[in-house]
């Protein structure tokens, strides 16, 4: 059986991780998707959603994966390479639709409401995902210590209060400002918290067995002890 290791991944370690870079890469796509169909709002009675609801939360989950298994400097270089897709996702969509369309193409319009949205979507996701993905990595290695490794439910529960309430608050206020209401923004800031956190706690069971398997296979298990929490650090 391989050995557990309780010091964190260092990163030039990290390669010979066998499911670490495809967490990444699957990851990235998550993020990506969930800026794509960010800009559709769902009615459910009072509620508001996002469409990025359907899938935004799971990244957290991936942050609480990286950090508990692999360490926060692992968590840290996953939230950049999902920083650096997105980047380069608004500015080609910002290119796409200034571009002139093909006369024969009647589409430009409908294509522009959809695409043309997305930077502003993807410029305040960004901003609202770096602060809540460092937020909620470093409270989930800070409470791995304190906890000393156990009760695994308690550090993903409370880094993602931490982390989806900064995440929820700045990207509502800063993608929808000026656009919705006062009132449609606080409904929903409070619906998707509300979702996002229910959504962690109902995935708890498998995030268990995900964080199992891979803390036997991959044979290591990260504390973060003598870590410096520079989220520039890369």
């Amino acid at each position: 059986m391989t050995s557990i290791m309780t010091a964190p991944a260092p990163d030039r370690e990290l390669a010979k991780y066998k499911y670490y870079e495809m967490l990444v890469s699957a990851f990235v796509a998550v993020l990506m998707v969930s800026n794509i169909v960010a800009p559709k709002f769902i009615a459910i009675g009072w509620l508001r959603f996002s469409g990025a609801q359907l899938l935004f939360p799971i990244t957290y989950i991936f942050g609480d994966i990286f950090t508990e298994v692999y360490g926060y400097s692992a968590s840290r270089r996953a939230i950049w390479n999902g920083f650096f897709g997105c980047s380069l996702l608004a500015a080609i969509s910002m290119i796409v639709v200034a571009l002139p369309p093909s006369p024969d193409w009647p589409h430009q319009q409908a294509y522009a409401t959809v695409l043309g949205f997305v930077p502003r979507i993807i410029v305040s996701s960004l901003i609202a995902y770096w602060f809540g993905e460092f937020a909620n990595s470093f409270v989930m290695a800070r409470m791995k210590l304190w906890t000393n490794g156990k009760h695994l439910w308690t550090r993903t529960v409370g880094s993602t209060v931490v982390g989806q309430g900064v995440d929820t608050i700045l990207v509502m206020v800063l993608a929808f400002g000026g656009i919705m209401s006062n009132t449609d923004i606080f409904r929903a800031i409070v619906s998707g918290y509300t979702a996002k956190v229910l959504y962690e706690v109902a995935m708890t069971p498998l995030t268990y067995m995900v964080v199992n398997f891979l803390k036997r296979r991959e044979g290591v298990d990260a504390m973060d002890v003598h870590t410096k929490f520079n989220p520039f650090a890369l």
